[in-house]
């Protein structure tokens, strides 16, 4: 079902056809830029040549039906726009955008070649969220859909981490119209990002203001306790490295750890950082360099992916030995944090772009398919 009713030309394709000549019909009514409507059906032919690529003898169906509601959600933020709170909760009625977004990537997961690590340390997590202590997941970030390949590979054992996480959105992803059906969907503390702070110099002070507005909006849910909060503090998505054609995590930005860190260590409950890895480049890679416009162009395909988590990572242990100043322990910390996510996502990529499946573990990241 539509989440409003306005326009059904999308929303009643029965088929391809009718489905992309729809598009056409928006932009002669005038409803729909030609611009905008173009990469919606590039965006539609990516999306089939990617699920197609799974073998699914159900692919058309699978296509016709995610393909129809996304293209309808898209058209609906062009005519009426969605406005993001500092904290968003997740929108699960009367439309539910967290299924949405489920729904569409999980038929891009190759789960055959998919891997979690430390699936203990995940079930030990939920035990804390549930005594309500407070858990910071500080990761590497690499595509729009990493929120949903978090989910998707926790969703069989532990839907309670799965569908209850909260992300700190920069503003690309409550802005692009292509991102935001996905981003109704999640519980998000919204901000922007440091890499995109200077953008428009007539904006700078609004966008600082916003973000105290929504770190006060953290600290007092961190008060409340039973937060999960996932964050990257390198401040955007993972790049390929041009000359080597390989990925790595993008490095931390020691001042956005150590805010969170604060944030959790004064907001009363108990609180703990973990590092979290994600590999899932493949799935909807981020274009080589940094974009200052919204509106990329976005390439889709069929691939493995991977998640870990390692034990959490105690500030005063990690510093003990630091004899100075306040910023070598920072750095010593974000430092600690980036090397835990680095050692588990080379476990990761080992395992899935290596091709050497659960003997790729480790004696600190045990990999497993808790869905099967």
């Amino acid at each position: 079902m539509a989440p409003t009713v306005y326009s059904r030309t999308l929303l009643d394709a029965k088929n391809e056809q009718e489905l992309l000549s729809g598009l056409k019909k928006e932009v002669e009514a005038g409803s729909l830029p030609p611009n905008v409507a173009a990469g919606m059906e590039e965006l539609y032919n990516n999306y089939k040549n990617a699920v197609f690529q799974s073998g699914d003898p159900k692919a058309n169906e699978t296509v016709l039906s995610n393909m129809t509601v996304f293209l309808d959600l898209i058209f609906l933020d062009v005519t009426d726009p969605f406005v993001f709170q500092p904290h968003h909760k997740a929108k699960r009625k009367p439309f539910d955008y967290y299924m949405f977004g489920q729904n569409y990537i999980r038929p891009l997961v190759d789960y055959r070649n998919s891997y979690v690590g430390n699936m203990s340390l995940f079930i030990e997590i939920e035990e804390k969220l549930k005594k309500g202590h407070n858990i910071i997941f500080m990761s590497n970030h690499q595509t729009e859909a990493d929120p949903a390949i978090i989910s998707l590979l926790l969703e069989k054992q532990l839907p309670y981490i799965a569908e209850n996480m909260m992300y700190v959105a920069g503003d690309r992803v409550v802005t692009d119209p292509v991102c935001k059906p996905f981003s109704i969907g999640r519980n998000l503390i919204c901000v922007y990002s440091k890499k995109h702070m200077l953008d428009d110099p007539e904006l700078i002070e609004m966008k600082r203001k916003a973000n105290t507005q929504s770190l006060k909006e953290m600290a007092v849910l961190l008060r409340g306790g039973s937060q999960l909060i996932w964050i990257a503090p390198s401040g955007g998505r993972d790049r390929q490295d041009p000359h080597t054609g390989e990925w790595a995590p993008a490095p931390f930005d020691a001042s956005s750890v150590d805010n969170m860190r604060r944030l959790v260590d004064h907001s009363g409950p108990p609180g703990h950082v973990y590092p979290l890895a994600i590999s899932c480049h493949e799935i909807m890679p981020p274009p080589m360099k940094v974009e200052k416009e919204i509106g990329e162009k976005r390439l889709i395909s069929f691939h493995g992916t991977g998640l870990s988590v390692a034990p959490e990572i105690s500030f005063s242990e990690t510093t003990a030995a630091c004899e100075s100043p306040e910023k070598q322990a920072k750095e010593s910390y974000s430092k600690a944090l980036y090397d835990s996510v680095n050692e588990q996502y080379n476990v990761l990529k080992s395992a899935i772009r290596g091709k050497k499946g659960l003997e790729a573990s480790t004696p600190k990241v045990s990999l497993s398919q808790p869905w099967n």
